[in-house]
């Protein structure tokens, strides 16, 4: 694994069969990466949806840590959706590229009108996946921030700040493929980046993986209750008393 200055890149070379594959692998490379760091023993791994979560939950498990969702949603261009120019957060974050306005002759109204359509399916994710159960603590805690991929960092950047606003002891991002200048973005704003592909020439996201279907929301729901029920189960039981 290559480490510099608290990147921590495996480059592996095979693509990923599938995200829980991605997210197996990339839960080794966690590990590694945080035992560089003593004492950290309060992780919260928080998932992008809907991608992030099935790579995220083997890392929760492999890790011993709660798994919650980092709501955050794309702003595609209006006439070119797969092209990003900027992305929203829960907690009313927003991150917009350099010269939006005005990119490709996007104007202010056209802008709004993209943030506001996002903002409502962000709302309708929020009340679909979370339902009455309240967002996990943030605040003093390790945070892992996962995401199946990262293409021009937009995303991500929103998740970091609205995590940043909860006052988390260490903030991380883990993903299994980066372009090169997303990484770069991410520099000194979270305190470690661990990612297990990052080629100088990052063409998409899905050419990593050789499945890469559109996770749905039962797959999200489902995981998620799967993961809230191990945390449940494991609260529940008795502390062992160590021997003396």
């Amino acid at each position: 694994m290559l480490e510099v200055n608290n990147f921590f890149i495996m480059q592996e070379l095979e693509p990923f069969i599938d995200r829980a594959d991605a997210g197996t692998k990339l839960a080794t490379a966690l590990a590694q990466a945080l035992a560089h760091h003593a004492g950290i023993q309060d992780v919260l791994v928080l998932a992008l949806p809907r991608g992030g979560v099935p790579v995220a939950f083997p890392i929760a498990q492999a890790l011993g840590a709660e798994l919650d969702l980092m709501l955050v949603r794309k702003l595609g261009l209006p006439n070119q959706p797969e092209f990003a120019m900027g992305a929203i957060a829960s907690g009313g974050v927003q991150v917009l590229q350099p010269g939006v306005p005005g990119l490709m002759g996007v104007t202010r109204a056209e802008v709004d009108a993209v943030i506001a359509a996002e903002q409502a399916e962000l709302a309708r994710r929020e009340r679909r996946y979370r339902g009455e159960r309240p967002p996990c603590r943030v605040a003093g805690r390790c945070v892992i921030l996962v995401d199946d991929g990262i293409a021009t960092g937009s995303t991500m950047l929103a998740a970091v700040e609205a995590a940043r606003r909860q006052r988390p002891s260490r903030l991380v991002v883990a993903t299994p493929a980066a372009a090169q200048e997303a990484l770069d973005a991410l520099r000194g704003v979270v305190d470690d980046v661990v990612c297990l592909v990052a080629p100088p020439r990052f063409r998409s996201v899905g050419q990593w993986y050789r499945h890469f279907g559109q996770t749905g929301d039962e797959e999200v729901q489902t995981l998620l209750a799967q993961a809230w029920a191990l945390t449940r189960d494991a609260a529940s039981q008795p502390h062992r008393k160590e021997p003396t």
